[in-house]
């Protein structure tokens, strides 16, 4: 419970800064977008990560070195928690928006960061909008930022490591030949979702796998491309479990 205070505290008085940090922001992303954008989100990821500092959240990222910083990227990753979006989002290097379902765009003020920060929100029962949102996740690959999904769909709330991934989750990629980098989170159910509405110290780790490369595939092969990567995540997140057997929960 003490966690859930604090955390709770926190979020509220980032609401409250909030109101003066987005409007500076909207003016230096007049005069200079990617100034304006890095400010953004180095302000959102301070946010998130101390969000996981004062809810006593343990960290743990391997594979770093796989994120190529000079090009944008497709994330593509398992999906237990909302804490999946607040560990992975305090972690990447450059500009990056996510595919969100729709009912996280009611949020006040996060949902606001979000869109400053080239989120998308999707209606999955809407086959029209959820073009559109493609459409525009494309596009902004294009400008050089970077996108993330979980193409499971919803959360996981399975035994099973992984569900199946929906192959549209891919155009993006597969439309610019961005890399995708496989995302793998083991643990970050435990936060919250186990036991709501109370925060619990947990050890999370995320893993980046190595990129795969959508440039020049071949139908066959684009056909394969939703299930290799599952497959990978798959592997990724059993690792992230002998990792933490070695190394413990906390």
């Amino acid at each position: 419970m003490f966690f859930t205070i604090i955390a709770i505290s926190y979020v509220v008085f980032f609401c409250i800064l909030s109101f003066f940090m987005l409007p500076f922001t909207y003016f230096v992303r007049k005069a200079d977008k990617k100034k304006g954008d890095l400010m953004s989100l180095r302000f959102v990821q301070w946010g998130f990560r101390t969000v996981l500092f004062l809810g006593g959240q343990k960290i743990t990222v391997l594979g770093n070195e796989n994120i190529p910083t000079d090009r944008p990227v497709f994330y593509v990753g398992n999906h237990r928690s909302i804490f999946d979006i607040i560990v992975s989002y305090a972690q990447v290097p450059t500009p990056t928006g996510y595919i969100a379902k729709e009912s996280i765009a009611k949020l006040p003020v996060i949902s606001i960061w979000m869109k400053r920060l080239y989120c998308l929100f999707m209606k999955r029962e809407n086959l029209k909008q959820s073009l559109q949102v493609i459409l525009t996740s494309i596009e902004y690959l294009k400008q050089g930022i970077s996108i993330c999904i979980y193409p499971e769909g919803t959360r996981n709330k399975t035994e099973e490591p992984v569900q199946s991934f929906h192959a549209g989750s891919f155009k993006p990629a597969e439309k610019t030949g961005c890399p995708i980098i496989p995302m793998a989170i083991t643990y970050s159910k435990s936060v919250f979702e186990d036991h709501l509405p109370i925060l619990y110290r947990t050890h999370i780790v995320l893993r980046y796998g190595t990129p795969v490369e959508t440039a020049g595939l071949t139908p066959e092969t684009r056909k394969k491309l939703p299930g290799d990567v599952q497959n990978v995540i798959r592997e990724m997140y059993l690792e992230n479990l002998a990792f933490l057997e070695k190394n413990g929960s906390l």
